[in-house]
């Protein structure tokens, strides 16, 4: 817990190279916000490199099944005290882990190639019309999606439906999703909105917006819940960067049209003139 990690003199930062959250070389909107924590609580930061298969029994020290139901099983290494990559609040993780307050929101939209038949819905207004009138579009073709993950068909009751549902291996990083899409290896892909904002800037006018696929979703950092004193004052870091303006001044540095994607989370993310 924090006065353990004080008495090491090291934060270790498990981190997943995942859309602008963790880019490597200390660049991505999670990395630069545990550096600030690490300086706050007056230790050294270290970021340790995982992937999403890994992320959460590096951090508990246990490995973990998730079917038929959420368990450990044998031990293994502790190799990080906080999780920061774009991590999405998601029920079969709760047990496992404790969750900061939220650090960034998102959802999961549905995506394609720019020639692909399957053309956007009109918006209704209506989130939850919208949301049912674009998993009929998943009609249209195969769809990537990534088990035990935010883009998990589990989650969103189009699993077992009759959609030609393509397993993205958990092995290949979320990074990757897009450019099979873009390589024709899949008519679409679930995506959550972070990795769909740096990707339509990366590949300008080559995917498009299909819809909905889910209500707003939260991310967070993840911390063993052993470790209840830390989790509180990273929370109350976050609330003095909130306030101060420095939280939305990384934000607009790594995600600079969030806010208009998702703008009721932002609007109370207060800032200071």
């Amino acid at each position: 817990d924090l006065s353990a990690i004080k008495e090491r003199g090291v934060i270790r930062h498990l981190g997943v190279p995942y859309a602008r959250f963790v880019m490597g070389n200390g660049e991505g909107l999670d990395a630069e916000i545990v550096q600030l924590f690490a300086k706050r609580i007056s230790v050294r930061y270290e970021y340790v490199a995982t992937d999403w298969i890994n992320v959460i029994q590096d951090l508990i020290g246990h490995d973990v099944e998730y079917r038929p139901e959420v368990r450990t099983t044998g031990r293994r290494a502790v190799r990080g005290d906080i999780i920061a990559n774009g991590l999405t609040i998601l029920p079969s993780r709760e047990p496992l882990i404790d969750y900061s307050q939220p650090t960034f929101p998102s959802a999961v939209w549905l995506l394609a190639h720019t020639d692909s038949k399957v053309n956007p819905i009109v918006p209704s207004g209506d989130l939850h019309k919208d949301i049912k009138a674009t998993k009929a579009k998943l009609r249209g073709g195969t769809t990537l999606v990534m088990d035990d993950s935010c883009l998990d068909p589990k989650l969103y009751g189009i699993e077992g439906k009759g959609f030609r549902l393509q397993r993205f291996p958990s092995h290949l990083s979320v990074n990757d999703i897009v450019p099979a899409v873009l390589k024709r290896e899949s008519e679409m892909t679930l995506l959550d909105v972070p990795d769909i904002i740096v990707s339509m800037e990366k590949w300008p006018g080559q995917i498009k917006v299909i819809g909905p696929i889910s209500e707003q979703q939260l991310m967070a950092a993840g911390f063993r819940k052993t470790s209840p004193e830390l989790r509180k004052a990273f929370d109350t870091f976050l609330d003095g960067i909130k306030a101060d303006g420095t939280y939305m001044k990384l934000v607009k540095k790594y995600f600079r049209v969030a806010p208009r994607y998702l703008p009721e989370f932002f609007r109370n993310a207060s800032t200071r003139p």
